[in-house]
């Protein structure tokens, strides 16, 4: 049994480089800019990737699975601005109550979204309450490492324990599913400077694909779906991706 509604997600992000420029007070244009921010942070950690809240989200995606039916969306700064695109998420929230499916999403996604939003000055009592406004939420809420309000794949996965953690490509493809098909976060820079919005959204639409087909395998393993179970909600994905660009998820 699997507790519905579900709302499988994924954020991609570029560096805010105007953050990086103020802090570090680089009077550079924003290419110059990019590569000094990415040596200092090699100076300071050994590696280029940015600090949690310097990421700048420019696309959240998201399938929600309730009654039988899916609706895959994706809120992008092809039309939005990052703090539109913060409120309409958070806003699902504070009306629903979704249980919540990622890959990483307590180590980066969720964190990431936390900082944003208080860049922004805006609030997400639905995603953070832990029972200050609704008692249950003391018992399973979407903090807690160990409750099933929102399951971190990674995490689980690895038996809660970082040195075993998997990347989603390879744990996707191990199980027959399409994984990135040779796109990576590293590609996602591009696109946004190209403006390719299309295929950025496509993009993380796939990796939240790829969460949910995996999530499904996660349910049969620990019990909450028997075989049959799975193979009925298998096929009614496929039968979803038939009819949109995804076609090719299922391998």
């Amino acid at each position: 049994m699997i507790h519905l509604p579900i709302l499988v997600f994924d954020i991609e992000t570029v560096e805010d480089v105007e953050t990086g420029k103020r802090i570090h007070q680089l009077d550079l244009p924003d290419a110059e800019a990019a590569l000094a921010l990415a040596n200092l942070r090699k100076q300071e950690t050994g590696q280029d990737f940015p600090r949690l809240p310097f990421h700048e989200i420019v696309c959240i995606s998201g399938l929600w699975i309730e009654d039988g039916s899916m609706k895959l969306f994706s809120f992008s700064q092809a039309d939005l601005t990052e703090a539109q695109i913060l409120e309409k998420f958070l806003g699902v929230f504070d009306k629903r109550e979704p249980t919540l499916v990622s890959w990483n999403g307590s180590g980066f996604d969720i964190p990431v979204i936390l900082y944003r939003a208080m860049l922004h000055k805006l609030s997400a009592v639905g995603l953070l309450d832990q029972g200050e406004h609704d008692v249950q939420k003391r018992y399973n809420n979407y903090q807690n490492r160990y409750h099933q309000r929102h399951t971190d794949l990674m995490d689980v996965l690895a038996m809660f324990n970082n040195r075993n953690f998997q990347k989603l490509d390879h744990v996707a493809q191990l199980l027959g599913f399409a994984g990135k098909q040779g796109t990576s976060g590293y590609d996602v820079v591009g696109m946004v400077r190209a403006g390719q919005w299309s295929e950025l959204t496509q993009y993380c639409e796939s990796d939240v694909l790829n969460t949910w087909l995996i999530y499904l395998r996660w349910q049969l393993l620990r019990g909450a779906l028997d075989l049959g179970g799975h193979e009925e909600w298998l096929q009614l994905t496929q039968d979803f991706l038939a009819e949109g660009r995804h076609k090719g998820m299922l391998g």
